[in-house]
Protein backbone atom coordinates (compact mmCIF):
# COMPACT_ATOMS: atom_id res chain seq x y z
CA UNK A 1 0.00 0.00 0.00
CA UNK A 2 0.99 3.60 -0.69
CA UNK A 3 4.52 3.14 -2.00
CA UNK A 4 4.02 6.36 -3.99
CA UNK A 5 3.45 8.24 -0.74
CA UNK A 6 6.45 6.59 0.90
CA UNK A 7 8.64 7.69 -2.00
CA UNK A 8 7.35 11.24 -1.68
CA UNK A 9 8.23 11.20 2.03
CA UNK A 10 11.76 10.03 1.24
CA UNK A 11 12.10 12.71 -1.42
CA UNK A 12 11.03 15.39 1.06
CA UNK A 13 13.58 14.26 3.63
CA UNK A 14 16.38 13.89 1.08
CA UNK A 15 15.72 17.30 -0.43
CA UNK A 16 15.46 19.17 2.88
CA UNK A 17 17.85 17.19 5.08
CA UNK A 18 15.19 16.87 7.77
CA UNK A 19 12.64 14.27 8.80
CA UNK A 20 11.83 10.86 10.25
CA UNK A 21 11.44 8.38 7.41
CA UNK A 22 10.80 5.14 9.39
CA UNK A 23 8.24 6.70 11.73
CA UNK A 24 6.39 8.17 8.75
CA UNK A 25 6.52 4.91 6.78
CA UNK A 26 4.90 2.97 9.62
CA UNK A 27 1.80 5.20 9.81
CA UNK A 28 1.19 6.40 6.27
CA UNK A 29 -1.17 3.51 5.43
CA UNK A 30 -3.33 4.34 8.46
CA UNK A 31 -3.49 8.07 7.80
CA UNK A 32 -4.21 7.60 4.10
CA UNK A 33 -7.05 5.20 4.91
CA UNK A 34 -8.55 7.64 7.43
CA UNK A 35 -8.60 10.56 5.01
CA UNK A 36 -9.84 8.42 2.12
CA UNK A 37 -12.60 6.51 3.89
CA UNK A 38 -13.30 7.67 7.43
CA UNK A 39 -12.79 11.32 8.30
CA UNK A 40 -15.59 13.77 7.63
CA UNK A 41 -13.37 16.61 6.48
CA UNK A 42 -12.39 18.13 3.16
CA UNK A 43 -10.23 21.10 2.12
CA UNK A 44 -13.45 23.12 1.97
CA UNK A 45 -14.59 22.07 5.47
CA UNK A 46 -11.20 22.12 7.18
CA UNK A 47 -12.39 24.82 9.62
CA UNK A 48 -16.04 23.74 9.81
CA UNK A 49 -17.53 23.35 13.28
CA UNK A 50 -18.99 20.03 12.12
CA UNK A 51 -15.73 18.41 10.95
CA UNK A 52 -14.08 15.34 12.38
CA UNK A 53 -10.83 15.98 14.23
CA UNK A 54 -7.59 14.10 13.53
CA UNK A 55 -4.58 14.74 15.76
CA UNK A 56 -1.17 13.27 14.99
CA UNK A 57 0.17 13.02 18.52
CA UNK A 58 3.46 11.44 17.34
CA UNK A 59 4.29 14.63 15.49
CA UNK A 60 7.71 13.53 14.29
CA UNK A 61 5.89 11.25 11.82
CA UNK A 62 4.40 14.31 10.14
CA UNK A 63 5.91 13.43 6.75
CA UNK A 64 3.11 10.88 6.44
CA UNK A 65 0.47 13.46 7.35
CA UNK A 66 1.86 15.98 4.87
CA UNK A 67 1.86 13.66 1.86
CA UNK A 68 -1.69 12.52 2.66
CA UNK A 69 -2.87 16.12 3.03
CA UNK A 70 -1.25 16.79 -0.34
CA UNK A 71 -2.94 13.76 -1.93
CA UNK A 72 -6.35 15.03 -0.84
CA UNK A 73 -5.66 18.66 -1.79
CA UNK A 74 -5.30 20.22 1.65
CA UNK A 75 -1.69 21.05 0.68
CA UNK A 76 -0.25 22.04 -2.69
CA UNK A 77 2.65 20.41 -4.51
CA UNK A 78 4.63 23.58 -3.82
CA UNK A 79 4.01 23.14 -0.08
CA UNK A 80 5.64 19.71 -0.34
CA UNK A 81 8.59 21.10 -2.31
CA UNK A 82 9.08 23.81 0.33
CA UNK A 83 9.07 21.33 3.22
CA UNK A 84 11.52 22.37 5.96
CA UNK A 85 12.67 25.50 4.15
CA UNK A 86 12.40 29.10 5.34
CA UNK A 87 9.72 29.88 2.75
CA UNK A 88 7.51 26.88 3.52
CA UNK A 89 4.74 26.18 6.03
CA UNK A 90 5.74 22.56 6.70
CA UNK A 91 8.34 21.81 9.33
CA UNK A 92 9.76 18.77 11.06
CA UNK A 93 6.73 18.87 13.35
CA UNK A 94 3.24 20.08 12.34
CA UNK A 95 2.30 23.67 13.21
CA UNK A 96 -1.45 24.11 13.66
CA UNK A 97 -1.16 27.85 13.00
CA UNK A 98 0.18 27.22 9.50
CA UNK A 99 -0.84 23.77 8.25
CA UNK A 100 -4.48 23.27 7.14
CA UNK A 101 -5.69 20.04 8.73
CA UNK A 102 -3.18 20.08 11.59
CA UNK A 103 -5.43 20.36 14.65
CA UNK A 104 -2.56 20.58 17.16
CA UNK A 105 1.12 21.52 17.12
CA UNK A 106 2.71 18.25 18.14
CA UNK A 107 6.19 16.81 18.43
CA UNK A 108 6.87 16.86 22.15
CA UNK A 109 5.50 13.39 22.82
CA UNK A 110 2.54 13.06 25.13
CA UNK A 111 0.95 16.41 24.24
CA UNK A 112 -1.30 15.64 21.28
CA UNK A 113 -3.36 12.93 22.95
CA UNK A 114 -4.36 15.10 25.95
CA UNK A 115 -5.46 17.74 23.43
CA UNK A 116 -7.65 15.12 21.72
CA UNK A 117 -9.16 14.22 25.11
CA UNK A 118 -10.01 17.87 25.73
CA UNK A 119 -11.60 18.27 22.30
CA UNK A 120 -13.65 15.10 22.74
CA UNK A 121 -14.82 16.20 26.18
CA UNK A 122 -15.80 19.63 24.88
CA UNK A 123 -17.76 18.03 22.05
CA UNK A 124 -19.56 15.77 24.52
CA UNK A 125 -20.44 18.71 26.78
CA UNK A 126 -21.88 20.55 23.77
CA UNK A 127 -23.66 17.36 22.64
CA UNK A 128 -22.26 17.64 19.12
CA UNK A 129 -21.68 14.81 16.66
CA UNK A 130 -18.04 15.45 15.76
CA UNK A 131 -15.71 12.49 16.08
CA UNK A 132 -12.11 12.66 17.31
CA UNK A 133 -9.21 10.48 16.18
CA UNK A 134 -5.70 10.61 17.67
CA UNK A 135 -2.67 8.68 16.44
CA UNK A 136 -0.02 7.92 19.06
CA UNK A 137 3.31 6.13 19.03
CA UNK A 138 3.90 3.09 21.20
CA UNK A 139 7.05 4.75 22.55
CA UNK A 140 4.94 7.79 23.30
CA UNK A 141 2.83 5.54 25.52
CA UNK A 142 5.66 5.65 28.07
CA UNK A 143 4.69 9.27 28.78
CA UNK A 144 2.67 9.75 31.95
CA UNK A 145 0.34 12.23 30.25
CA UNK A 146 -0.93 9.44 28.00
CA UNK A 147 -2.23 7.41 30.94
CA UNK A 148 -3.58 10.43 32.80
CA UNK A 149 -5.52 11.23 29.63
CA UNK A 150 -6.59 7.62 29.12
CA UNK A 151 -7.98 7.63 32.65
CA UNK A 152 -10.02 10.77 31.93
CA UNK A 153 -11.24 9.35 28.63
CA UNK A 154 -12.59 6.24 30.31
CA UNK A 155 -13.97 8.04 33.35
CA UNK A 156 -15.85 10.56 31.20
CA UNK A 157 -17.04 7.88 28.74
CA UNK A 158 -15.65 9.64 25.71
CA UNK A 159 -17.18 7.27 23.21
CA UNK A 160 -16.73 9.93 20.53
CA UNK A 161 -12.97 9.34 20.62
CA UNK A 162 -10.83 6.73 18.87
CA UNK A 163 -7.15 6.48 19.71
CA UNK A 164 -4.83 4.66 17.30
CA UNK A 165 -1.48 3.39 18.57
CA UNK A 166 1.30 2.82 16.05
CA UNK A 167 2.67 -0.40 17.58
CA UNK A 168 5.92 -0.51 15.61
CA UNK A 169 7.86 -1.87 18.60
CA UNK A 170 9.78 1.34 19.28
CA UNK A 171 8.72 0.99 22.90
CA UNK A 172 10.28 -2.47 23.15
CA UNK A 173 13.75 -0.93 23.03
CA UNK A 174 13.15 0.42 26.54
CA UNK A 175 10.43 -1.94 27.81
CA UNK A 176 10.80 -5.31 26.03
CA UNK A 177 8.10 -6.92 28.16
CA UNK A 178 5.01 -4.74 27.93
CA UNK A 179 1.41 -5.85 27.41
CA UNK A 180 0.21 -2.76 25.55
CA UNK A 181 -3.31 -4.07 24.75
CA UNK A 182 -3.75 -5.23 28.34
CA UNK A 183 -2.62 -1.88 29.65
CA UNK A 184 -5.24 0.00 27.63
CA UNK A 185 -7.89 -2.52 28.72
CA UNK A 186 -6.95 -1.94 32.35
CA UNK A 187 -7.68 1.76 31.86
CA UNK A 188 -11.19 0.90 30.69
CA UNK A 189 -10.79 1.28 26.92
CA UNK A 190 -12.34 -0.88 24.20
CA UNK A 191 -9.26 -2.44 22.57
CA UNK A 192 -8.80 -3.91 19.08
CA UNK A 193 -5.50 -5.16 17.62
CA UNK A 194 -4.98 -5.33 13.84
CA UNK A 195 -2.29 -5.33 11.16
CA UNK A 196 -1.85 -1.61 10.54
CA UNK A 197 -0.68 -2.18 6.97
CA UNK A 198 -3.71 -4.27 5.96
CA UNK A 199 -6.38 -2.47 3.93
CA UNK A 200 -8.93 -5.19 4.74
CA UNK A 201 -8.30 -5.09 8.49
CA UNK A 202 -8.44 -1.29 8.57
CA UNK A 203 -11.70 -1.46 6.62
CA UNK A 204 -13.19 -4.07 8.94
CA UNK A 205 -12.40 -2.01 12.03
CA UNK A 206 -13.52 1.39 10.81
CA UNK A 207 -16.62 0.02 9.06
CA UNK A 208 -17.87 -1.40 12.34
CA UNK A 209 -16.86 1.31 14.77
CA UNK A 210 -19.62 3.22 16.55
CA UNK A 211 -19.50 6.53 18.38
CA UNK A 212 -21.77 7.60 21.23
CA UNK A 213 -21.53 9.34 24.58
CA UNK A 214 -22.36 6.30 26.71
CA UNK A 215 -19.77 3.76 25.53
CA UNK A 216 -16.11 3.24 26.27
CA UNK A 217 -13.57 5.18 24.25
CA UNK A 218 -11.94 3.00 21.61
CA UNK A 219 -8.27 2.29 20.92
CA UNK A 220 -7.00 0.59 17.79
CA UNK A 221 -3.58 -0.92 18.37
CA UNK A 222 -2.06 -1.20 14.91
CA UNK A 223 0.82 -3.63 14.54
CA UNK A 224 3.19 -1.97 12.07
CA UNK A 225 6.76 -2.15 10.83
CA UNK A 226 8.96 0.86 11.44
CA UNK A 227 10.36 1.88 8.06
CA UNK A 228 7.83 -0.34 6.26
CA UNK A 229 8.54 -0.97 2.57
CA UNK A 230 12.31 -0.57 2.26
CA UNK A 231 14.86 -3.12 3.45
CA UNK A 232 17.43 -0.61 4.72
CA UNK A 233 14.90 1.47 6.69
CA UNK A 234 12.89 -1.31 8.33
CA UNK A 235 13.55 -1.90 12.01
CA UNK A 236 15.29 0.27 14.58
CA UNK A 237 18.59 2.03 14.92
CA UNK A 238 20.40 4.61 12.82
CA UNK A 239 17.51 5.31 10.46
CA UNK A 240 15.23 6.90 13.07
CA UNK A 241 16.27 10.44 12.04
CA UNK A 242 18.65 9.65 9.19
CA UNK A 243 18.77 11.46 5.85
CA UNK A 244 19.62 9.07 3.00
CA UNK A 245 22.74 9.69 0.95
CA UNK A 246 22.61 9.37 -2.84
CA UNK A 247 23.32 5.63 -2.83
CA UNK A 248 20.77 4.91 -0.10
CA UNK A 249 18.17 7.04 -1.85
CA UNK A 250 18.59 4.99 -5.02
CA UNK A 251 17.88 1.82 -3.01
CA UNK A 252 14.76 3.46 -1.54
CA UNK A 253 13.55 4.49 -5.01
CA UNK A 254 14.19 1.05 -6.50
CA UNK A 255 12.43 -0.88 -3.74
CA UNK A 256 9.41 1.42 -3.66
CA UNK A 257 9.07 1.20 -7.42
CA UNK A 258 8.77 -2.61 -7.50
Amino acid sequence: MNNDLRLKIAEMVKRSGEGHIPSSFSIVDIIEYLYRNVLKITPETVNSEDRDFFILSKGHGCGALYVVLNKFNFLSDQDILDYSTSKGILGGHPDSTKVPGAEASTGSLGHGFPTAIGIALGIKIKKKSNRVFALLGDGECHEGTIWESANIGSNQKLGNLCAIVDWNQSASQLMPIDDLPGKWESFGWDVTVIDGHSESELKNFFSNISFDFQSKPKVLIAETIKGKGVSITEGHGAWHHKVPNDEEFEIIKQELSL
